[in-house]
C-alpha cells in the first residue's frame, strides 16, 4: 500500500496510537465487554473519561479554578454565537483576519453592537494586524488566533485592557499560552485535539451571568458547569466518540511532553517547509513572512510556472501527499501540518517539492 502523508486541514491526522486505542474502544470500552458508542455516559467509566479529559485540559494549559473547561457538541461556528451570547452586553469588538473571524463577527450582532477593531481584508488577509486600537468602552475584544485558510498566525499572547475571547481552533495545544490573559477560549476539536463533534471552551466563570439576558438552556455556559459535578458537560448526552478521541488525543500530547514539545515539534517542521518554499524557484508563500503560521502553511506557484499548478497537484498527488489543495479564497496549495502531522510527512512534501523543481527545470 501506498504512503500517504495527511495535509488535511480538518477534520485532519490524528496520532496512530490514538487511532489504535479508539478502535479497541469501539470494541470493548473499559473491560465492559460494550464498546464505547454504546456505552451509557453515566457508567463510572464513562465518568472517569470525563474527569480525566478535563484534568488533561487544565494540566497541559495550566488552567486554574478561576476557569471552567466545557465539552460541548458541534463547533467553533455553534461558540461563535454562544460566546457573545454569554458576554455581550451591549459592544464587543472584533479582529477581522479571516474568513471564520468575520464569521464570528456576524453572529455577535445578533446580541449587540459590533465594532472592527482591525482587519487585514484589504490584502486578502495575507497578515495579522498590529497597533491598532483596541476600544476600551467594549465588553471584550475577539481574535481568532490562526487562519487556516490564509495561513496566518498570532503567536504571542496580546494584552488587553478589556476581557479577551480568542477562538484557537486551530493552533490549541501547539504552543504554550498564558491562559490568564483570556477570558474565554474555544474552538472545535477537529485540528489537534480529536475529531469533529465537539467544541471545547475555557472560560472564566466570574464573567458569567452578567449580561441581564435570559439565555436558552444549551446556550447558556452555566448550564455546563453550575450542577451536580457528574453533570459537568453532561447536562445531555455528550458526543461520546468525540470526547474519548480527545481524551486519548490529549494523553499522547502529555507522552510526548506536553505543548512545549509540540512547540518545538511544530517549529521544527514549519521551518522546514517554509525554507523550502523560499528556495524552490516554482514556489512562493502567500502570507506575511512574520505572520506566518506553523499550523498551516500556505503557498502558490511563482507566477512564472503558474501553468503548471495542476500538474504540480497532481504530481504531489500521486507521490501520496493529501490534501495539500488551496482553498478558493487563496488558491494553490496549503499544507496543515497540526500537532499529530508527522515530521517525516513534511520532509517527504519537501522532496515531492524538489523533485518537482528538477522535473520542470
Amino acid at each position: 500500500m501506498k504512503v500517504a502523508h495527511n495535509f488535511n486541514a480538518g477534520p485532519c491526522v490524528l496520532p496512530k496510537p490514538v487511532i489504535e486505542s479508539t478502535i479497541e474502544a469501539l470494541r470493548n470500552f473499559d473491560n465492559t465487554g460494550v464498546g464505547v458508542l454504546e456505552i451509557s455516559h453515566r457508567t463510572p467509566g464513562w465518568e472517569r473519561i470525563m474527569t480525566e479529559t478535563e484534568q488533561l485540559w487544565r494540566d497541559l494549559l495550566n488552567i486554574s479554578d478561576d476557569y471552567a473547561v466545557i465539552l460541548s457538541g458541534g463547533g467553533a461556528s455553534t461558540q461563535f454565537y454562544h460566546a457573545a451570547a454569554n458576554l455581550l452586553k451591549t459592544k464587543a469588538s472584533y479582529v477581522e483576519t479571516g474568513l471564520w473571524a468575520k464569521k464570528a463577527a456576524k453572529e455577535a450582532k445578533t446580541f449587540g453592537e459590533v465594532v472592527i477593531a482591525a482587519s487585514s481584508e484589504d490584502k486578502n488577509y495575507s497578515y495579522i494586524p498590529k497597533g491598532y486600537t483596541i476600544p476600551k468602552d467594549a465588553d471584550y475584544l475577539h481574535i481568532t488566533t490562526n487562519n487556516t485558510i490564509y495561513g496566518t498566525e498570532l503567536h504571542i499572547d496580546i494584552d488587553s485592557p478589556i476581557p479577551l475571547v480568542a477562538d484557537m481552533s486551530s493552533d490549541i495545544m501547539s504552543r504554550p499560552i498564558d491562559v490568564n490573559k483570556y477570558a474565554l477560549i474555544y474552538g472545535g476539536a477537529q485540528k489537534n485535539v480529536g475529531p469533529a463533534g465537539v467544541a471545547f471552551v475555557i472560560v472564566r466563570k466570574d464573567l458569567l451571568g452578567k449580561t441581564g439576558r435570559t439565555l436558552p438552556t444549551m446556550v447558556d455556559y452555566r448550564t455546563y458547569i453550575d450542577n451536580d459535578p457528574k453533570n459537568n458537560s453532561m447536562y445531555n448526552t455528550p458526543p461520546v466518540i468525540s470526547i474519548f478521541v480527545m481524551h486519548e488525543t490529549l494523553q499522547w500530547i502529555k507522552k510526548m511532553g506536553g505543548v512545549e514539545a509540540m512547540h518545538r515539534l511544530n517549529l521544527e517542521k514549519s521551518t522546514l517547509l517554509y525554507n523550502e518554499i523560499d528556495r524552490n524557484k516554482l514556489f512562493v508563500g502567500t502570507a506575511n513572512k512574520e505572520d506566518r503560521s506553523i499550523m498551516n502553511v500556505c503557498f502558490v506557484m511563482n507566477e512564472a510556472y503558474k501553468d503548471k499548478e495542476v500538474e504540480f497537484l497532481e504530481f504531489a498527488t500521486a507521490q501520496g501527499m493529501v490534501g495539500i489543495k488551496g482553498h478558493r479564497s487563496v488558491g494553490g496549495f496549503r499544507a496543515s501540518i497540526y500537532n499529530a502531522c508527522p515530521l517525516e510527512s513534511v520532509k517527504a512534501l519537501v522532496a515531492c517539492m524538489q523533485e518537482f523543481e528538477k522535473k520542470v527545470g
